[in-house]
């Protein structure tokens, strides 16, 4: 039998942000972003997302903390987390995904398929993730949950699901400092514009060029 002495923590979290409260609304569901920690102390939580609050086109890996989700005059927020018991050496794998990923800067944030994701279920695109994608990745690299379709096709109500017999807790974290005045920087109209375009050119030549490399990735 495995020794399963190590474990990874998965984070659902109901973001305060704009886009987080219009997702509440339309599919009754609090929570509207996901990320993975390492350690139980669940000071770091490393997703896909904004780099920065006010530039949403400003995207990718990311390591957060709970100032990214408690901000402002937002002073808590509440998070689902899930615990999975895993052996030294899926820890180690994961471990090595996560390093590749972060120090890749070829990675970008995969939008199109988490707004295909109600019609579609979402698809892949060479080098890109977005939370749940990346997530459900992870998920499927520790062998402990069983997936009955591609990784990248799960939102985060379905993860939910998925992972209900390994909830640990639910509850609300609190801010812990004063707002990160580089990550709440505002950024004007014609900025995000610009970011909104050359994300959008890169997945559309990544869709049309690339699709053959997608398996090579892992």
């Amino acid at each position: 039998m495995e020794n399963k002495t190590e474990e990874i923590y998965i984070v659902l979290v109901k973001a305060n942000t704009i886009l987080g409260r219009i997702t509440r609304k339309l599919f009754h569901y609090e929570y509207t972003h996901i990320a993975i920690s390492l350690d139980k102390e669940l000071k770091n939580f490393i997703t896909f997302s904004r780099r920065k609050h006010y530039t949403p086109f400003d995207c990718g890996y990311m390591v957060e903390d709970i100032n990214c989700y408690a901000y402002g005059r937002n002073k808590k927020v509440k998070c689902k987390i899930f615990k999975l018991q895993i052996t030294k050496e899926k820890k180690k794998e994961i471990k090595q995904f996560i390093n590749k990923v972060s120090k890749d800067k070829e990675y970008i944030f995969n939008f199109y398929s988490m707004l295909t994701m109600p019609m579609i279920h979402g698809f892949q695109i060479y080098k890109s993730h977005n939370c749940m994608s990346f997530v459900s990745k992870i998920i499927e690299l520790t062998n402990e949950i069983e997936f009955t379709k591609k990784y990248y096709q799960y939102n985060i109500q379905e993860i939910d699901h998925l992972l209900s017999n390994y909830q640990i807790d639910e509850k609300y974290f609190y801010k812990e400092k004063e707002d990160n005045k580089e990550y709440m920087k505002i950024r004007g109209l014609l900025w995000n514009t610009i970011l909104f375009l050359l994300l959008n050119g890169k997945l559309c030549y990544r869709i049309c060029m690339k699709r053959k490399q997608i398996k090579e990735e892992w």
